[in-house]
């Protein structure tokens, strides 16, 4: 009789999904038990610091996915990471949107993203879950969410995006007016017992904080109906796709204190992005094309640091005189 941690999970041994939960349960106890104690404001240079460690550490999990399962699946790993991660990087932007507009102070930030990470953690590994049931009883699924990609792509190439007034958005307004809310923050508590002013008797409120939670993690499924076919469209091993999405996802706090300073020198990496999306897209009918199985890993991996090697250098480049007269 076979081991239990060697029982198929979703194409892939059991013991490599516990090491991979292992891991993620000991940097979210880690995150929450160490970095998280006490409220204070996150500086840039420890925010790189720890995007560093977590992107050092997505990486060398590449490494234990090319030592298990072959160099194809480290080189999906890489990209699909590279992709996510870039994605994430567009999410700082409506982040920051929504800490400005609800005035959230920078030592309560951390608090709100590490439980925003906790929530996306959970509604990535169930959107992903659906995606890959679809995919392995409709496979045509594949196609549309590779044609997807490329409207996607073609929109924020040549329409771009409206400027966002997150004051004037319609599921702020309706939270705001539907949702027992407080006016004013009470220290780093999501949910504050006040007497209701109606009655009298003592009631639960939502604090702006949890209000502030409640926009990150709608955001964050606006952006996975981008990220998750991308994903797909990379690869349709679960393993692979969850892990990299997790991963990427895991470093979007200290990600978000280290670029919200200068997210301006990233100023075409959004078009950047667009490439890779058509790319990543096309590349599914591509294959099909040239009678391929897939689209070669390490090919496709050499592209996207390509792609977004040339929209950051060409960002850094453009946006070298703000330096300048800064």
């Amino acid at each position: 009789m076979e081991p239990f941690y060697l029982t198929l999970f979703l194409g892939t041994p059991i013991w490599l999904w516990l090491v991979f939960v292992g891991l993620v349960g000991l940097l979210l106890a880690f995150d929450l038990g160490v970095l998280n104690r006490g409220d204070k404001e996150i500086g840039v240079a420890e925010s790189l610091k720890l995007s560093s460690f977590y992107i050092t550490l997505g990486v060398l999990f590449g490494g234990f996915v090319w030592y298990q399962l072959g160099s194809n699946a480290a080189a999906e790993y890489m990209t699909a990471f590279v992709v996510e991660k870039t994605l994430a990087m567009d999410n700082v932007f409506v982040i920051a949107l929504i800490f400005a507009t609800l005035s959230i102070p920078r030592r309560y930030q951390h608090r709100v993203l590490f439980w925003g990470i906790l929530g996306v953690i959970v509604l990535r590994g169930i959107m992903i879950g659906v995606g890959a049931t679809l995919v392995a009883q409709y496979g045509w699924i594949l196609y549309v969410f590779a044609g997807f990609l490329i409207l996607t792509g073609i929109k924020m190439l040549f329409v771009g995006d409206k400027e966002h007034d997150m004051g004037a958005n319609p599921v702020l307004r309706f939270l705001r007016r539907r949702m027992p809310l407080t006016q004013e923050l009470h220290g780093h508590a999501f949910v504050v017992k006040r007497p209701d002013p109606a009655t009298g008797r003592i009631r639960r409120f939502a604090t702006p904080l949890l209000l502030t939670l409640v926009m990150i993690e709608i955001a964050d499924l606006i952006f996975a109906v981008d990220s998750v076919p991308a994903v797909f469209a990379i690869t349709t091993d679960p393993y692979i796709v969850y892990t990299s999405n997790i991963f990427a996802i895991l470093g979007l706090r200290a990600l978000f204190f280290a670029l919200a300073a200068i997210i301006h020198r990233f100023e075409y990496l959004k078009q950047a992005l667009a490439v890779l999306l058509i790319f990543i897209g096309s590349k599914v009918f591509i294959a099909d094309l040239m009678g391929l199985a897939k689209f070669p890993p390490a090919v496709s991996l050499g592209i996207t640091f390509a792609i977004l090697g040339a929209g950051v250098g060409w960002s850094l480049w453009r946006t070298r005189k703000d330096v300048a007269r800064a």
